[in-house]
């Protein structure tokens, strides 16, 4: 194994929040590795910011052939994992070794070859689950519902035991809706392509569920700034929410964003919620504030730009 090198390494860095999160990394002058699953020409990846890109697995033998070629990481930013509620409730063992198999490959990794490095694990708000009115603190109890955000909170308990056994100082980010032009599923996607045809829009739910809504730029400031909030003494643990303290409705949301098409087709709401999916789920971020950070991007701004590019998209194909 080679001495530990300035690259930080970026799990999951093909995916949506990992492409914003290399780009980040890449602006500010830093050497950054990739892992995952995703067909990248080489010229993609220099292009997104990345100096090494590794189409594998996260396991022992892909990490320890990623350090041979980068040296030992001084910071992981792990994103690779179960992306969707949906997709976990269909799929679930799939889910569980996305998101904690390849955790608990990654913690075990770490122990023995980069016991020092800033680890950033990448949750979810879904671990806490129902039953919450308001903003949800840090230490709220969790009790997820859906095989997505247990397998979440498996992977967070999992961090703790080795933050507490094996000395590696990690920060957890509970991330709550993430959105941002390219992310091509969930409820702004279905309704661009219900806009798209021009009829009136039926979404589930009663339109009344809150969701704390983060740009993907801003979510992507947020892990690379969450690397240097990993404690100096060995096996500190930090959770973090990553929202923005604002609660919107999504009948409110959807209408926003019809505003932004430039349609007036009404929107209606099936009354029927979706299965895993909480009332409202809102960040206290009282933690983020005290450390002096703040989203950048306002929301009518971000809807607009995901408007903007699904258009482009669409006119290109």
């Amino acid at each position: 194994m080679t001495q530990s090198s300035g690259t930080t390494w970026v799990t999951g860095a093909h995916g949506f929040i990992g492409r914003h999160v290399v780009s980040e990394l890449a602006r500010e002058g830093e050497a950054v590795a990739g892992i995952g699953h995703g067909a990248w020409a080489e010229a993609d990846w220099h292009a997104a910011g990345l100096t090494t890109w590794l189409n594998a697995d996260v396991g022992a033998e892909s990490l320890t052939a990623l350090a041979q070629v980068t040296g030992a990481p001084r910071a992981v930013i792990h994103l690779a994992g179960g992306s969707s509620v949906a997709l976990s409730l269909r799929a679930p063992h799939e889910d569980f070794q996305r998101t904690v198999s390849t955790s608990l490959a990654l913690l075990d990794w770490l122990r023995s070859f980069a016991p020092r490095a800033a680890a950033v694990f990448v949750s979810s708000a879904a671990v806490y689950g129902e039953g919450h009115v308001g903003r949800i603190a840090e230490q709220a109890a969790v009790a997820p519902l859906s095989p997505y955000g247990a397998h979440k909170a498996m992977m967070e308990l999992a961090c703790r035991a080795f933050a507490g056994n094996y000395g590696l100082r990690i920060v957890l980010v509970r991330l709550f809706s993430v959105y941002g032009a390219g992310l091509e599923k969930q409820l702004l996607w279905d309704l661009c392509g219900q806009l798209a045809v021009g009829a009136g829009v039926t979404l589930s739910g009663t339109g009344r569920e809150q969701r704390d809504w983060l740009h993907v730029t801003d979510a992507a400031r947020l892990l690379v700034a969450a690397r240097g909030w990993a404690g100096v003494e060995d096996g500190s643990l930090l959770v973090l929410n990553g929202g923005t303290g604002i609660g919107v409705e999504i009948r409110d949301l959807a209408g926003r964003f019809a505003v932004a098409w430039g349609n007036t087709a009404p929107i209606g709401f099936s009354g029927a919620g979706r299965a895993g999916d909480p009332v409202s789920l809102v960040a206290d971020v009282g933690q983020l504030n005290a450390r002096g950070f703040r989203p950048a991007v306002r929301l009518d701004d971000g809807l607009a730009g995901v408007v903007s590019w699904y258009r482009a998209r669409t006119r290109a194909t």
